[in-house]
């Protein structure tokens, strides 16, 4: 089908692209004894990687991640290669699940995939559902797999299903997707029907904080973000979110102000690794070519997701490029930038490796990676016990306050 007038024109008026155009083989300046440090420290360190999007993929085309699979972001193979021993299990239900009731049907079965996943290889993986769990499986050499649930939905609307799920081995909670739901308004959904948290997303906040569950603040309108910093009695994370400050107008990202909040909370931001996420070029081209796949699939409302891109793409890409690539350097500047801000105790993880397509950025394509962002924090001046914190360290500081805050408040509520 031929490109119609109306999609060139959203196009050409739209930016002109060509110099977001960066190249695909930018310099790497290795120094071999940094690159032999940085495996070091990958080897001996806790890697807590908080959204790896693992679980729909089984559940969308099957697979076993105990071998290495060809076109996937996670595998064990890569995982042992990368120094990756902590991968949370994103339990992802798509918004439109909500509408048909079938969220928490959905959440089960990505649960029970993740569970299979451990069950049929205990030699290599294990479900962890504590920071007492993460460290006991690092000294025994096996991959920990921690779940997070990625949109609220499959609660509904009962505070009992908060409980189940935490019983079910979920340990963080992201309030919301791309769209509104009945917890909170994303900041993907121009219709902000809550302003921010709904009632019961109040509720759900505090029931989180009782039972110890990390509150994520990824994905939430900003108007969201600040009543939960008000609300949160213990420290919030952004599972997979990067700073703004590099994005300007992405609401997906955090603006400076939201980071130096969420660390007064004593929370941290894991820095999503998706180059859109990470620079303003990426980000628009993304946008714009998700703009001209809309307008296609508007005018052809038969065509599938395949068939658009196929119609679309190649000629955007004659027209404008390939798409900018962000680099390992990139990601390091969102380190270093919140690093700044609040201190170096406030940054972690959280790739959405699997989850961002491919968009990945130069140097940091798959779960074998970490050791190129190690390698760019030695080159930077970090040093060994602050890359420790950024690996996985932060993050396991807010895990085991979230339960101590649940701990106290069950001892509070039994006294009273």
């Amino acid at each position: 089908m031929p490109m119609t007038n109306s999609v060139v024109a959203l196009a050409a008026s739209t930016f002109l692209l060509s110099a977001c155009n960066q190249s695909a083989n930018a310099p790497t300046n290795e120094t071999p004894d940094l690159a032999e440090e940085a495996h070091r420290i990958a080897d001996l360190s806790i890697i807590v990687d908080t959204h790896i999007d693992v679980p729909m993929h089984l559940l969308e085309e099957g697979g076993d991640v105990s071998i290495a699979i060809e076109g996937r972001d996670f595998d064990y193979p890569r995982a042992r290669a990368g120094g990756l021993n902590c991968a949370f299990m994103s339990i992802y239900t798509d918004p439109e699940l909500e509408a048909v009731g079938r969220s928490r049907e959905v959440a089960e079965q990505l649960i029970d995939l993740v569970d299979a996943t451990a069950r049929t290889s205990p030699d290599k993986f294990a479900i962890a559902t504590s920071p007492e769990d993460i460290r006991k499986h690092f000294q025994a050499g096996l991959v920990s797999l921690p779940m997070g649930m990625e949109n609220g939905s499959p609660i509904e609307d009962d505070l009992a299903n908060i409980k189940h799920f935490y019983d079910r081995g979920i340990r963080y909670i992201t309030l919301t997707h791309s769209r509104s739901n009945h917890i909170s308004d994303s900041s993907y959904d121009e219709n902000h029907q809550w302003n921010g948290l709904s009632e019961f997303g109040v509720k759900v906040i505090r029931e989180m904080n009782r039972l110890g569950i990390m509150v994520d603040i990824s994905h939430v309108s900003d108007e969201a973000f600040w009543q939960a910093m008000d609300i949160a009695a213990a420290p919030a994370i952004a599972s997979h979110s990067s700073a703004r400050h590099f994005t300007p107008g992405f609401e997906r990202n955090m603006t400076d102000d939201m980071i130096k909040r969420l660390a007064r909370n004593g929370g941290v931001i894991q820095i999503n690794f998706g180059s859109s996420f990470v620079t303003s070029e990426a980000r628009l081209y993304a946008s714009v070519l998700s703009d001209l796949r809309d307008v296609y699939e508007a005018e052809y409302p038969d065509a599938g997701r395949a068939e658009t891109k196929a119609a679309v793409d190649p000629g955007f890409e004659k027209k404008y490029g390939p798409f900018p690539f962000a680099t390992t350097a990139d990601v390091l500047d969102h380190i270093d930038h919140v690093v700044a801000l609040t201190s170096i105790d406030h940054v972690g993880i959280g790739s959405d490796f699997d989850g961002v397509g491919d968009t990945l950025p130069i140097g940091l394509k798959d779960v074998s990676s970490y050791p190129n962002l190690i390698e760019g924090l030695l080159q930077r001046g970090y040093s060994e016990s602050d890359i420790r914190k950024i690996l996985g360290e932060n993050l396991l500081r807010v895990w085991s306050e979230v339960e101590a805050f649940a701990a106290q408040a069950a001892i509070t509520s039994s006294s009273t």
